[in-house]
């Protein structure tokens, strides 16, 4: 009797490798601890924190303010008081929006009848500055006081302080910032040590060896793992956004939609990710090497992607370095998707350079991966 031969079926062996490896995540309990608690805490930590060592103002100067007059010097040698100029309109009004920037002064001199100089303050912010704006103003008082009292009648000089103009707006929370950056810290470590030394020890145990020279297409090998790996990073992900959302408020503009789009901008990083650790699993000659490669990837863009803090307290040349990282395209997108309430498709460009480093990380890939 002649036995039938059932072909092999490629969907069964992708669904037992993604099963196995997924079970394999959750038995060693140390992955749940760094990937979901460890990022509530620093959620925790970072969101309260407030502006130590007393208030700093960021003030932004309009582009035709008389800056040669001595208010606009007073507010120069003010150490609680710094003082930008923007070009870019769309980018003031967004620091503007975030409460990034306390107030936008316009300062105009002219000259009365008599030919004294009469200097009119013209202040606009927004409620997202609510907090600092309230203890501005007074500074500002304080400053046009002190000018007409260092140099009474000698100045003739006039300084009138218009009300100021708050636009309503969505409040931008420390929070807002604070947890997309903590989304990126935890799935960069655990995807990269979870990854590198998964293969790495499958290689070391001769078990890709095995896979290898079985009927598994290697590339469901790859994602069997992969895979697993994607699905427990998003769980957390899902978790994090969610705790930030009904217990810190967080921002989601359009509630669950907004959750989604973030998830989707997660699955790319990821999968930029898993790239990288295939890379370092398979160009590391013993597993303590593992742990190096990772913090020298790791550490470097945790402080310069705006995770913690925004890059802007960085040198101009250190910025440009800043902005071409995966992580903090990252950032970004899951700042703009959450709060500005963005789609995916307005985060172009910080996907387009996330897939340029999806496709380079992978091309390296392919040239050092090794199965044995």
């Amino acid at each position: 009797m002649k036995v039938e031969k059932q072909p092999y079926s490629q969907t069964k062996a992708l669904w037992a490798i993604t099963r196995a490896s997924f079970k394999a995540i959750f038995a060693n309990p140390s992955a749940i601890i760094f990937s979901i608690l460890f990022p509530i805490i620093f959620i925790l930590i970072f969101g309260a924190f407030g502006n130590g060592g007393g208030p700093i103002y960021n003030i932004a100067i309009t582009a035709n303010s008389d800056t040669t007059g001595i208010f606009y010097q007073g507010l120069k040698r003010s150490p609680s008081i710094r003082l930008y100029k923007y070009s870019d309109t769309v980018s003031l009004n967004k620091n503007l929006q975030k409460g990034k920037i306390t107030a936008v002064l316009a300062i105009t001199t002219v000259n009365d009848s008599l030919g004294r100089p009469i200097t009119s303050i013209q202040v606009k912010s927004t409620t997202a500055s609510a907090n600092t704006l309230g203890s501005f103003m007074p500074m500002l008082d304080y400053l046009r006081l002190k000018i007409e009292t260092d140099k009474p009648g000698a100045l003739e000089t006039s300084i009138r302080i218009e009300k100021p103009e708050v636009k309503e707006v969505r409040k931008y929370r420390q929070i807002d910032f604070i947890l997309p950056g903590q989304l990126g810290f935890s799935i960069l470590f655990s995807t990269l040590f979870g990854i590198a030394f998964t293969f790495f020890g499958l290689r070391e145990q001769l078990v890709l060896k095995r896979f290898y020279a079985s009927p598994v297409n290697r590339i469901n090998i790859l994602l069997g793992i992969g895979m697993s790996r994607l699905f427990f990073q998003l769980m957390n992900v899902i978790v994090l956004i969610f705790f930030g959302h009904y217990v810190l408020n967080f921002t989601l503009v359009n509630g669950f939609a907004t959750a989604g789009e973030m998830l989707l901008v997660t699955v790319i990083m990821l999968f930029q990710l898993m790239g990288v650790g295939l890379i370092f699993s398979s160009i590391s000659k013993s597993d303590t090497s593992i742990p190096l490669l990772i913090n020298l990837y790791g550490f470097p863009q945790m402080m310069l992607s705006g995770t913690f803090f925004s890059i802007e307290v960085f040198p101009a040349w250190l910025q440009e370095i800043c902005r071409v990282l995966p992580l903090t395209q990252y950032n970004d997108a899951m700042r703009k998707i959450a709060f500005e309430g963005l789609s995916i498709f307005d985060c172009w460009r910080e996907i387009g350079i996330l897939g340029i480093w999806m496709v380079v990380t992978y091309v390296v890939a392919v040239k050092v991966l090794k199965w044995e």
